[in-house]
């Protein structure tokens, strides 16, 4: 008789590996709290290094708007020519005011537009760059005294420190309509743009549309520009013994002014001005008459046929060399 068989051995089924177990509510916590810590060590870091770093303008002076507008309150034209400016010192003083109305803010620069023949520099504008914390920029000059080109450079300027950051205000003196793109896009990167300008002699020198579109306006007075502004001295001949220069002189003169005026302008501004014979523009006649005087020492003014004669000796030089 058989032994009666074992049952066979049941084998266990397989487990799956053991993972990590649930973590502790307690370490979890503890584990955020760290986190947490970290997190706000870093932000108190970051505030602390913003609150160390000023905010920061700069000042954007349109010369041409300054010329005529100080010139035309004080000296009662707006021809460079009869008068001096003083920018060093209005320069220094558009800082100190600055420095007044942005309190805890620093300067980057003052950015100075003028305009000039082949954008290159003359002395005084060469005086201007050499200041400190003074950055000249120069557009270009047409046949008739215009700017050209002043306006682009004030917007690219502004666009871009306010693209970067590189500045929160702008001070902007100036009075175009076309500056009304340079505001919208400095302010459209979160710049504020705050317009100054000087007091006109009669009527408005800003454009309303600026004016509309900037955060802030300030009007400088005559006494304020008063110290910055001093006429030139014009000898006349009712106080001089001596007499008038010949008409042959002062014909002379006007054809020496020719050959300068040519070799500055070029001849591509003398073919836009033969047309107009023999009338000149009001622009290049002034700055003919000016030069004139300068040269002699003594003024054309009141002497119609010395003044014929002065614009008799410009054209005949220009006609022969065209």
């Amino acid at each position: 008789m058989s032994e009666p068989r074992e049952p066979a051995a049941q084998t266990a089924p397989e487990q799956a590996p053991e993972g990590p177990g649930p973590v502790p509510d307690g370490a979890f916590a503890a584990d955020l709290d760290r986190h947490l810590t970290r997190t706000n060590e870093l932000l108190n870091r970051m505030l602390a290094e913003v609150a160390k770093t000023p905010s920061t303008h700069a000042i954007f002076v349109d010369a041409g708007y300054v010329y005529a507008s100080a010139g035309l309150l004080v000296a009662g034209t707006e021809d460079r020519r009869s008068f001096d400016l003083d920018a060093e010192g209005l320069i220094e003083a558009f800082i100190d005011k600055a420095r007044v109305i942005f309190a805890d803010s620093r300067l980057l620069r003052v950015y100075w537009y003028d305009g000039a023949r082949r954008r290159i520099h003359t002395p005084e504008q060469q005086a201007i760059a050499e200041l400190p914390d003074v950055k000249v920029r120069l557009g270009n000059l047409n046949a008739n005294n215009q700017q050209k080109g002043v306006d682009s450079l004030i917007r690219s300027d502004l666009e871009s420190l306010a693209r970067h950051r590189a500045i929160s205000d702008a001070a902007l003196v100036g009075g175009d309509e076309d500056l009304v793109s340079a505001v919208e896009a400095a302010q459209g990167y979160g710049a504020r743009v705050h317009l100054w300008g000087i007091e006109a002699a009669d009527g408005r020198n800003q454009a309303e549309p600026l004016l509309w579109e900037v955060d802030s306006q300030r009007t400088f007075d005559l006494d304020f520009c008063k110290p910055f502004v001093t006429r030139r001295p014009v000898t006349t001949w009712e106080h001089d013994a001596e007499p008038p220069p010949s008409r042959d002189e002062v014909r002379f003169i006007g054809a020496q002014i020719a050959a300068t005026w040519l070799v500055e302008r070029g001849r591509e501004a003398l073919a836009d001005l033969l047309p107009g014979h023999p009338y000149l523009p009001g622009a290049v006649d002034q700055d003919l008459l000016i030069e004139a005087e300068r040269l002699l020492g003594r003024s054309l003014r009141g002497h119609a046929m010395l003044r014929r004669a002065l614009r008799d000796g410009f054209w005949q030089h220009l006609q022969s060399q065209y």
